[in-house]
């Protein structure tokens, strides 16, 4: 399949996100003093050899990513074992080849997931979260231009400081860090590079192992971090995203609701936050009512989290109806993007096209996204109306489309 523009990844907590391609701002918004993307993940796992060691050379690598730095961190409180992937180098359609000193050439913050795993028993730091949640996404990285500045003003409108403004450096610089709570137990560790030159941050160093396989696989051409979905609770999508609104100075940039992304059965609610420059989206999604038991907590989770999508053919030709009418042409095969199982949405001035992947731990509530944008600027709502649709007919057609009555029972349609 041609691609004029490569993909995009997106991390979601859970297997959500919706769009509606025009903007959406309630108010003017401000620079926030956030650099120009995402600069990385954490992803708390549990001991070494099963997870931050094992995952760089296993599900991860299918992915696109491979091993590029590596720490371990020793304090009086905690001992962690931190394992840095990122999407392999690629120029056209090699992999560049590994340079005689890799500790010097610094990590381009593109698409950046850092693995950490405890190394004895009783690190209350990941213990807890670990506890309370399994392998998980605990922290968002953004870097920034100013740490001091955006904590004082976020202390200033209420958030809640994990860990005040600290400097950490070696031979190749120094780096300012902060920690502040979001929703949940999920944190945003703000990054202030301070002329830093290394290859990642303080304290990190080149992989001692290198897999000889890699070179030889095909670049995955990911580009950088599109959004990263947070999936709330009902009723709290709006006050999360009015968080960083408040607390952060994002703006909003989008947003769906029940009424506009719903089917007879299904519904969500989405809104999309962004800093000033644009470059960091936070989908903050929830459910809605609807009569059929929820597909984002079942269906979605169970299709779009576990395994590449399993699309309906029924998909397919629903999409076709729609594409008929349309005012964009897909320039793409639909018999190559079913046989893929590539999902598409559109609106009046372009389209774009996704896929899901496996989920990358045993618990099945991180996965990855692929986005292919064609002059398309949205999340996907018209994909999950038209998919609830196809899955809703096939389990008509089986006879196990079920529907919940008023005192929350089920019963089979």
């Amino acid at each position: 399949m041609g691609q004029k523009r490569k993909g995009k990844a997106k991390m979601c907590h859970a297997p959500l996100h919706a769009e509606r391609s025009e903007r959406l701002c309630w108010e003017q918004p401000m620079p926030s003093r956030t650099s120009h993307s995402h600069v990385h993940a954490v992803l708390c796992c549990r001991p070494p050899r099963t997870t931050a060691t094992s995952w760089a050379s296993r599900s991860w690598r299918t992915a696109g990513w491979r091993p590029a730095a590596g720490r371990w961190c020793h304090t009086s409180s905690s001992r962690t074992r931190c394992a840095v992937l990122r999407d392999a180098l690629s120029t056209g359609g090699g992999i560049i080849p590994p340079i005689a000193n890799p500790s010097s050439r610094p990590l381009s913050p593109q698409i950046i997931f850092v693995l950490s795993s405890a190394l004895n028993p009783g690190n209350e730091e990941m213990g807890e979260h670990m506890v309370k949640h399994g392998d998980g996404v605990k922290d968002v990285a953004f870097e920034v231009e100013d740490c001091d500045f955006i904590v004082q003003k976020a202390k200033e409108r209420g958030a809640v400081v994990v860990k005040e403004p600290w400097v950490e450096e070696d031979k190749f610089g120094k780096v300012k860090f902060a920690v502040i709570q979001t929703y949940g137990d999920t944190t945003h560790t703000l990054v202030e590079k301070i002329n830093y030159k290394g290859l990642f941050l303080p304290g990190y160093h080149a992989p001692l192992f290198r897999d000889p396989l890699l070179p030889k696989l095909p670049s995955a051409k990911l580009n950088f971090v599109d959004h990263v979905v947070g999936n709330q609770p009902d009723l709290q999508m709006v006050p999360v995203a009015d968080w960083y609104q408040k607390n952060l100075l994002f703006h909003r940039f989008w947003s769906v609701d029940d009424k506009q992304l719903h089917t007879e059965f299904s519904a969500l609610r989405s809104i999309v936050v962004t800093n000033y420059e644009e470059t960091i989206k936070m989908p903050i999604n929830e459910p809605a009512n609807g009569k059929r038991k929820s597909q984002i907590q079942i269906t979605n989770l169970k299709q779009r989290g576990m395994q590449f999508m399993d699309v309906p053919s029924s998909y397919y030709q629903l999409l076709r109806e729609r594409l008929k009418t349309a005012k964009i042409k897909v320039k793409e095969s639909i018999d190559k993007l079913e046989e893929l199982k590539i999902l598409v949405d559109f609106d009046e001035k372009g389209y774009l096209l996704q896929i899901f992947t496996k989920p990358v731990q045993d618990r099945p509530t991180v996965f990855l996204e692929v986005i292919q944008r064609h002059n398309h600027q949205g999340f996907g709502a018209g994909n999950f109306k038209s998919l609830f649709e196809a899955i809703e007919i096939d389990q008509d057609a089986r006879g196990n489309l079920t529907v919940l009555s008023p005192n929350g029972e089920t019963k089979r349609m």
